[in-house]
């Protein structure tokens, strides 16, 4: 008899089953008695029939090996199903009547007139939709309301985005110090092994901010400190009644600790990889070794791949003799799956040298790659991309975000533009929270404005992603069969500002009592959007970095013909001084400044002199505005943002460390102006952006700050006239919870006893600074970078005890202040000024968490709060890539608004409030500051495009 003493526990003294196991011991001898007769009735290979003796694990091993020879996809007959499997019992089917359908189809193509029904959690009908078919009894049922009947009135509908490359849970917010987020493993190089579900935070509140833009799935991918960081796992955003991480998954292994699998069909991994600096900062590595890295884990994977395979080929022949267990090994797995072609993999990789290894090791190894990250270089090497093994991966971009590391530095607006171009599938993410999820649309809509057909633009956050994580059978489509995630849109989805109406996912409404704001008629069109042939093509020839500096016209006399509108500063206020009711009007400039405008008739071409040079430029009915100022960000002290050898450095912040005795004492005050870096690619871009001024702060990460100072974006050095506008404006600090500062009362306590200190003339002491009696006497403004109601509210009541006790107003203005809004009455009776720094908030930190969030979730936005409460606010930004994307930002609070904030509030937002609140001298400089032309329409528009400035405080026009 066989032995089993392997399998069953046995008693020692008789070697005999236990009296407990002996039933089981008679059922097993009994089974495999009968086996060899299974096997021929069930069509196993003949060689199974001429076995005698089969091992105990002879039909799970044939099983087990069976499986792995099925790829992984849907089932064939998936879009059979009349029922989701994530349906939730008690949902009510729902017809929207009367919609614009983008479906998806026909490369993004195909738009529908008419309806679309669906009904436990699928897409049952689009387009003419024979709803009695669907279900005979409907007109009763919709008396009885057990169908949502809801007429759209011609809205756009399109499926719900889907983000391709997030950290939503993992990297949850708001960020908390004391607890570790959970999308990076600090503990090697290689781990296939860890699983982003296991860190999934249900509670991250992002969530229902991502669903008010319109995200229905994400993939959730491990971070990048790791070459291999783990399994991605791909979710949908809304709550479940279960309220798990588990339940949020869409399509997950079937088993999600092996992959053995029974069934016949196995749904699609991700793994996420990584190359180049990620991995090197973290673990010190160079390029060298993390590719070594790569193939040693891949050859340990094709080593137990092969072993596997040969393990098979035995048992499919029945050559059981010594075979043994089946030879696999848990934390490998996933890479072996990689090379079963059953794993999607997601690389982070952003340069040609990068791409290349990558490219090299899919080669060796034989695995296909679903989607190259980031790829800021991709767009110069896309043949590369193309001798991927299998295919050519995706290209997952941001639209402008760039520059903020070396391997980004090269990274270009028309990459998505000539990606595609070159026959590659582009599509868009949010590296959530490395820009918000909820303004994903928002990189399409840039994409498309940088050339990306429209088709493809909203492919790319809908169609293409969903194909890149290998679940297009079910998202991604407004298709019959398809999951019923779906948006109904205020306006045509690549519209500035476009903001859901609705969003649906699994069937199910996501937005209660949605606040929608009405748009202008034109919005529900695709944007025309400018030419930018050129700029496309000298991104490529010049491999990324093409020149920037402007050059000033040669001309004496610029004359802009067909201008629709006039706009500028005067005395502090922005003032529109024509707005053309019938014909557009001339404009003449001399020497920088307008000379004359109206019809033709009265700016004559006869009156110019004798010899002079005279340059014409058409703005097609475009317009002459105030040039915008950028603010919040290290514009102008820092190239690289990950690369301090490019920047000021940080100043010395008495409250956290000693303060070197050559500075004089613990309180010198530093100044912005003597760290200016000049023709940096961010500020050159932000100038032609219409970004002609920008205020810097000193780099400051504690309480101190220093002097800021304004510049020209578009100087070319800091000795060029009109370089340098003013050498002071402000003084900022920073009052905040950060790991590296003292407490809350600790830094108020500071600036209480500077400002009184200093205040009395008659005390002269440690504690006496000459800026800080500046600022106590009102002659300049304090910035004070502050979020949290709290500190501001605190800061309020200091302003009002400095004031009594010095009897001198003090000009304060709060930069940050996401919360400030739950004060706004307070802040408007105390006269302090408010910079909005993001403009659209977001909760990334516990002192930003009580947000504002703005249509479609509150109707109130704090821009327009503000403004009616007569405080001064402003609008900032936080990295210094985003200063060109200003324009885009102020059009887009006026948008949110619905028309409580006019057209020329909306263009103070970034100029003249913004230039009061940090310090500088406005109305002095009346009728000095730049303009900029924008051609095919205002500013603010998607279909306009900066092609000139005009500078009195130069002299001169620049045209682009």
């Amino acid at each position: 008899m066989a032995n089993w003493s392997h399998i069953l526990p046995m008693n020692a003294a008789t070697s005999t089953p236990p009296r407990k196991f002996r039933g089981m011991f008679i059922l097993i001898l009994a089974s495999l008695a009968a086996f060899p007769f299974y096997l021929i009735g069930n069509g196993f290979p003949s060689s199974f029939r001429r076995t005698a003796n089969l091992p105990f694990h002879a039909q799970h091993s044939l099983a087990r090996c069976s499986s792995l020879k099925i790829s992984a996809g849907p089932p064939a007959n998936f879009h059979d199903r009349t029922e989701s499997d994530r349906f939730v019992h008690g949902t009510k089917a729902t017809l929207l009547h009367n919609a614009r359908i983008w479906t998806g189809e026909n490369n993004g193509t195909e738009i529908l007139h008419g309806d679309i029904f669906f009904d436990k959690g699928v897409v049952r009908g689009v387009g003419v939709v024979n709803l009695s078919a669907l279900r005979p009894d409907v007109d009763l049922m919709i008396a009885r309301g057990e169908i949502n009947v809801i007429d759209v009135h011609g809205a756009w509908v399109t499926p719900g985005l889907v983000d391709p490359h997030s950290h939503l849970g993992d990297a949850s917010s708001p960020a908390l110090e004391g607890a570790s987020n959970d999308d990076n493993s600090l503990k090697g190089t290689i781990q296939p092994w860890l699983r982003s579900l296991d860190g999934l935070n249900t509670h991250d509140e992002s969530y229902p901010l991502s669903i008010a833009g319109g995200v229905t799935t994400a993939l959730v991918l491990p971070g990048s400190a790791n070459a291999i960081g783990g399994q991605a796992f791909t979710i949908k955003l809304r709550t479940t009644t279960e309220r798990s991480p588990t339940s949020m998954l869409l399509e997950p292994p079937h088993d999600i600790n092996v992959t053995h699998n029974t069934t016949d069909h196995i749904p699609w991994r991700q793994i996420k990889h990584a190359c180049g600096e990620n991995p090197s900062r973290v673990y010190g590595d160079t390029r060298m070794d993390t590719i070594w890295a790569f193939r040693q884990a891949y050859d340990k994977a094709r080593q137990i791949k092969e072993r596997q395979d040969a393990y098979c080929s035995a048992v499919l022949t029945g050559q059981w003799a010594g075979l043994g267990d089946f030879p696999e090994d848990l934390q490998w797995e996933a890479l072996v799956d990689v090379l079963r072609g059953r794993v999607r993999v997601q690389t982070h990789c952003y340069e040609a040298v990068d791409l290349d290894d990558l490219i090299r090791l899919s080669n060796e190894f034989k695995f296909p790659i679903a989607a190259v990250h980031h790829a800021h270089e991709a767009y110069l090497v896309p043949d590369l991309l193309k001798r991927a093994y299998g295919h050519p991966p995706a290209v997952a971009i941001f639209a402008t975000t760039a520059r903020y590391k070396r391997e980004a530095y090269r990274g270009s607006e028309f990459a998505a533009r000539i990606l595609s171009e070159n026959g590659l599938s582009v599509v868009v993410k949010s590296d959530h929270p490395v820009l918000n999820s909820r303004y994903l649309l928002y990189e399409a809509q840039q994409v498309h404005y940088y050339g990306l057909p429209a088709n493809l633009a909203l492919a790319a956050v809908t169609t293409l992603p969903a194909h890149v994580l290998g679940l297009e059978h079910r998202v991604g489509y407004l298709k019959e069969g398809w999951d019923a995630d779906l948006i109904i849109w205020d306006s045509h989805p690549l519209a500035l500002g476009a903001t859901p109406a609705q969003v649906f996912i699994d069937g199910i409404p996501q937005l209660v009592a949605a606040h929608v704001v009405s748009k202008p008629k034109s919005f529900q069109d695709i944007p025309k959007v400018p030419n930018f042939d050129r700029e496309a093509e000298e991104a490529v020839t010049f491999e990324g970095l093409p020149p920037l500096l402007p050059e000033r016209t040669s001309a004496d006399v610029v004359i802009f013909i067909n201008v629709n509108s006039i706009t500028l500063s005067r005395r502090g206020d922005i003032v529109e001084t024509y707005s053309a009711a019938g014909d557009d009007v001339v404009v003449v400039v001399r020497n920088g400044e307008i000379s004359c405008y109206g019809a033709e008739a009265t700016c004559s071409f006869d009156d110019l002199a004798q010899g002079e040079r005279v340059r014409v430029v058409d703005l097609q009915g475009g317009a002459i505005s105030p040039g915008l100022l950028s603010y919040g960000s290290p514009l102008g002290l820092q190239e690289i943002e990950a690369e301090q050898s490019t920047g000021d450095g940080r100043v010395f912040d008495p409250l956290t460390g000693q303060v070197p005795k050559l500075l004089g004492d613990d309180i010198s005050i530093v100044r912005a102006v003597d760290a200016l870096q000049f023709s940096s690619r961010d500020a050159l871009l932000a100038y032609r952006s219409g970004v002609t001024m920008a205020i810097v702060a000193p780099l400051h990460y504690g309480f101190f700050g220093g002097l800021g100072t304004s510049f020209s974006t578009g100087a070319a050095h800091k000795l060029v006239d009109g370089a340098v506008i003013q050498e002071v404006t402000a003084l900022h600090v920073s009052v905040g919870h950060f790991a590296s500062r003292p407490s809350i009362s600790t830094q108020i306590a500071a600036l209480r006893t500077l400002l009184l200190a200093s205040a009395d003339d008659s005390v002269n002491g440690p504690y006496v600074s000459k800026t800080f009696r500046d600022v106590a006497r009102g002659l300049i403004p304090v910035v004070v970078e502050a979020h949290s109601a709290d500190v501001v509210a605190t800061l309020i009541l200091l302003k009002k005890d400095v004031e009594e006790k010095t009897g001198a107003t003090i000009r304060m203005t709060i930069a940050g202040a996401t919360e400030a809004h739950l004060l706004v009455k307070e802040i408007a009776e105390a006269n302090i000024g408010v910079i909005l720094r993001p403009s659209r908030p977001f909760p990334g930190t516990w002192e930003q968490r009580r947000v504002l969030p703005g249509p479609p979730l509150s109707q109130e936005t704090a821009i327009a709060l503000f403004l009616e409460h007569n405080v001064t606010v402003g609008i900032g930004i936080e990295q210094a890539w985003s200063a060109r994307n200003m324009r885009f930002d102020v059009g887009w609070a006026a948008l949110e608004a619905g028309g409580r904030i006019s057209k020329l509030q909306a263009l103070a937002l970034a100029s003249t409030n913004l230039e009061k609140l940090l310090g500088g001298n406005v109305e002095s400089a009346s009728g000095t500051s730049d303009l900029v032309a924008t051609q095919g329409g205002d500013l603010f528009s998607f279909g306009s495009e900066v092609i000139g400035i005009i500078s009195p405080r130069r002299g001169s026009v620049d045209l682009f």
